[in-house]
């Protein structure tokens, strides 16, 4: 994977595909970018899809600090300048959504579709703020193992969950979160949990947008959505049945479908 300096830190990222427009993936915390590959597989004959990982993630520097939400937002920024990527498609799952508002709201002009997934434009809720700050108490002192366990449940929907033909999928994925840097992760954490509402600003944005969530979503539930798209003018809502906070694994076909036609709509 490749990776580029920017904001002070060096982001890996995937590029497959070509075509005259890009597509550019921000993924969710405590993952990385291959959470959007079946996406990027579906897409990648008709767009350049380049997907990175944020700070702290994947194969991105674990950098000493920068991990509050304006710096991540400037850490998107700073990428698609680099790569010259602008316009662009965004596609921002959780963290990668809280960041794809920001752009759409400050740089309209980076931006020539928005699809927001599993995310919310209000700060994190208070009695959230304090269920993950116990977590987070259990992660710097006890480690990724009850951490983990506690957490699949909050990232991924019962069905995925108990489906015994998918059990090597969350296998794979609990693997994925626990390789992450400890202490990245509670900063990380920190910086998104502290994040500051945006909702009340969300009406400037005039890119086509396209919200998506899991039915059973639990950090950013269905009426999450539903805010968000009757406050953004002309903004296209796609809820995805059966599917939790990480739909892009959960129920691939169903997202593909939606990312699809919308994207199609925009020629």
């Amino acid at each position: 994977m490749p990776d580029i300096l920017v904001n002070g830190v060096r982001l890996s990222y995937t590029e497959q595909g070509s075509g005259p427009e890009t597509i550019i993936f921000s993924h969710s915390y405590l993952l990385d970018s291959r959470h959007f590959d079946p996406q990027i597989a579906a897409l990648r004959g008709r767009y350049r899809c380049i997907a990175y990982d944020h700070r702290g993630h994947g194969r991105s520097e674990v950098a000493r600090s920068g991990y509050e939400m304006e710096n991540l937002y400037r850490d998107a920024v700073s990428f698609i300048e680099a790569l010259g990527c602008a316009p662009c498609h965004f596609v921002g799952l959780s963290t990668g959504g809280f960041i794809g508002l920001r752009i759409a709201i400050r740089r309209p002009e980076m931006l020539k579709s928005l699809i927001l997934m599993d995310t919310s434009a209000d700060a994190e809720p208070p009695e959230a703020r304090k269920q993950y700050r116990l977590m987070l108490v259990a992660l710097r002192w006890l480690g990724y193992r009850p951490v983990v366990g506690r957490a699949m449940p909050i990232f991924l929907g019962p069905k995925f969950l108990q489906d015994p033909s998918r059990s090597h999928e969350v296998r794979q994925w609990r693997r994925r979160m626990m390789a992450n840097d400890r202490q990245a992760m509670i900063d990380f954490a920190n910086g998104i949990f502290s994040r500051e509402s945006v909702f009340e600003q969300i009406d400037a944005i005039q890119t086509p947008t396209l919200v998506v969530v899991g039915e059973k979503d639990v950090p950013t539930p269905p009426e999450k959505a539903r805010r968000m798209v009757e406050k953004i003018s002309g903004a296209q809502l796609k809820v995805i049945p059966n599917a939790g906070h990480l739909s892009t694994v959960e129920e691939p076909a169903a997202v593909n479908a939606a990312l699809v036609a919308f994207l199609d709509s925009q020629g």
